[in-house]
C-alpha cells in the first residue's frame, strides 16, 4: 500500500534532520563520523534500497508539482573529497526526475574568461529557473576549499594586491551568505550537501579504482596527490560550514563510508525541502474549464 504524502514527508524530516546545519557557530566536523548510519546496519540495506526507491518515486511527484506550479526554484550544491560519492548520489537520488526540470552543472578549474570576472559569476549564470532544481557538482564553495589550501591559485585570479589581505576568507564567506540571502528572497530553495568521506574509506576507493580496469578511468594522480592535503581540507570544511551554514541556506553534513546510506539521507533532505513549499498544481479558471469542456464535446464528434 502507498503511503500518504504526508507520512512520507515526516520519515523524510526526521531521517535529514540530524544531518542538518542550519547555525555552525557551534559546528565540529569531528562530531560527525564518516561511517554512521544512525541505527541501520548493513543488514538493513535491503530496506534501504527499498527506502530510496520510495524516496526517488516521491522526488518525482513533488518535482513535477514544482515544474507546474513554477514559483519556486530549487538549488543544490554537493561538495566533497574525491571518492566520496557526489556523482553516485546525485545521479541515483535524482534518477526519477524528469530531465526537463532538472539542470545539472560541474565546475571544474576556471577557464580565462572565468577569472576575467568575480568568483560568484560562473555559477551565477547556470543557477536554476522557476520550477526546476538546479544541481552544482562542486559549486563557488571551491573559492573557499582548494584555492585556500592551495593558495598559489589566488594569485591567478586578477584580483587587484590590496584586496587580497588575511581576511579574504572571512569576507568570502560573508559574500556568499549575502548572496544565498538574496536567492533565497527571490524564491530560490538552496540546501548545501558535504558528503563526508573518512581517508580510510576514500584510500580504499581509490585502490578499487586503480585495480578494476573498469574504474581506471576514474582515477587520476592529482588525487591521490590531494590526500596529502586532508587536514588542511577538513579545516577549510568546517570554517566554510560554520561560516555560511543559515536557516535559509542550510549545509547537510552527509556520512559517507556507506553509499547506501549517504543516498538515502540525501534523498530525504531533498525531499523535506520540496515538502516545506506546499507545492500544489495550478488551479483551473472557470473560464479555462469552459475551453476544456469545449474541446472535449469537439473531440466526441470526431472533429
Amino acid at each position: 500500500m502507498d503511503l500518504p504524502l504526508e507520512h512520507l514527508l515526516k520519515r523524510a524530516h526526521e531521517l535529514a534532520k540530524p544531518f542538518r546545519v542550519s547555525d555552525g557557530k557551534r559546528f565540529h566536523l569531528d562530531d560527525v563520523d564518516p561511517g554512521d548510519t544512525l541505527d541501520l546496519t548493513s543488514e538493513d540495506k535491503p530496506r534501504a534500497k527499498e527506502a530510496l526507491q520510495i524516496g526517488i518515486d516521491t522526488l518525482a511527484a513533488l518535482q513535477d508539482r514544482l515544474y507546474a506550479q513554477d514559483r519556486w526554484a530549487v538549488l543544490l550544491i554537493f561538495q566533497a573529497m574525491d571518492a566520496a560519492g557526489k556523482d553516485g548520489a546525485i545521479k541515483h537520488v535524482m534518477s526519477g526526475v524528469n530531465p526537463q526540470g532538472c539542470q545539472v552543472y560541474s565546475f571544474k578549474a576556471p577557464s580565462n574568461e572565468e577569472l576575467d570576472h568575480d568568483f560568484l559569476w560562473r555559477c551565477l549564470k547556470d543557477l536554476p529557473e522557476r520550477g526546476r532544481i538546479g544541481i552544482f557538482n562542486r559549486s563557488y564553495y571551491e573559492e573557499m576549499l582548494i584555492v585556500r589550501v592551495h593558495p598559489e591559485l589566488l594569485a591567478h585570479q586578477k584580483i587587484p594586491a590590496p584586496l587580497v589581505t588575511k581576511k579574504i576568507w572571512k569576507q568570502r564567506a560573508e559574500d556568499i551568505v549575502a548572496f544565498e540571502r538574496y536567492l533565497a528572497r527571490n524564491g530560490t530553495i538552496i540546501r548545501k550537501f558535504f558528503l563526508h568521506v573518512s581517508r580510510d574509506e576514500q584510500k580504499k576507493r581509490f585502490l578499487e579504482r586503480i585495480e578494476n580496469p573498469e574504474k581506471n578511468w576514474k582515477f587520476s594522480p592529482t588525487d591521490a596527490k590531494e590526500r596529502g592535503y586532508w587536514k588542511q581540507y577538513m579545516r577549510a570544511y568546517e570554517d566554510a560550514i560554520r561560516r555560511t551554514a543559515t536557516p535559509e541556506a542550510p549545509w547537510y553534513v552527509v556520512p559517507a563510508d556507506n553509499k547506501w546510506f549517504t543516498r538515502v539521507v540525501v534523498a530525504a533532505a531533498v525531499i523535506d525541502a520540496l515538502g516545506s513549499l506546499d507545492l500544489q498544481y495550478p488551479k483551473v479558471s472557470d473560464e479555462k474549464r469552459r475551453e476544456l469542456a469545449t474541446a472535449k464535446r469537439a473531440l466526441l464528434r470526431g472533429g
